[in-house]
């Protein structure tokens, strides 16, 4: 028997249809969303956040301390460009980051490991936030975190010290969007790109 949703053929969408639907989910995203990196040294970390961000539609982005900047080449081949579409500061010094981003109304939530960090899947992300990643050695400096609003981790089950920065920030992202669509509007599936549905029933 043929799924509910099936016409009989699996097959990817064509790129006017993808475009289609990445504008329908376009229209239900109302919150603000920008990051901040702190010493994030490693280019093609700070090219995949840079791609990762443009995708979710981040508002801008804050390099912090000794961050590389995304226009160094080797962040150019993960970034892809998409630093072009996510406006960027030059770095400053950490604190100064959180500052401006507070003044810009976000909510500063750090991603770290400290002792009142609340875990991902119970943080309070459907409001105008922006992220907070550390370097990849040594994570968020105290002076940062002493700055932040608040502070979250990611649950982990495995035997393994911590996630690459690059994926932190990507499920991170990933997960600030879902909280918002999950109570908005939001399309009906890619199969009906461009079309509609309300998440109230």
């Amino acid at each position: 028997m043929k799924h509910p949703m099936s016409t009989g053929t699996r097959r990817q969408l064509r790129p006017t249809d993808v475009k289609r639907l990445n504008r329908t989910w376009r229209r239900g995203t109302e919150k603000r969303l920008s990051l901040i990196l702190e010493s994030v040294t490693g280019p093609f970390n700070v090219g995949s956040i840079f791609r990762t961000a443009a995708a979710f539609g981040a508002d801008e982005l804050w390099l912090a301390g000794n961050t590389t900047p995304p226009t160094n080449p080797k962040a150019q081949k993960t970034a892809l460009g998409t630093d072009r579409l996510v406006p960027w500061h030059e770095p400053v010094p950490a604190v100064e980051a959180v500052r401006a981003a507070k003044e810009g109304g976000y909510t500063v939530i750090a991603v770290e490991l400290t002792g009142d960090a609340v875990p991902l899947p119970q943080a309070r992300l459907d409001r105008d936030v922006c992220l907070v990643l550390g370097s990849e050695d040594h994570g968020c400096s105290p002076a940062l975190l002493e700055a932040v609003d608040e502070v979250l981790y990611i649950p982990q089950v495995g035997r393994v010290g911590s996630f690459n920065v690059g994926v932190a920030a990507a499920i991170v992202l990933a997960e600030v969007r879902r909280q918002e669509w999950a109570s908005g509007t939001v399309p009906a599936g890619a199969a009906g790109a461009g079309e509609e549905t309300s998440g109230d029933g």
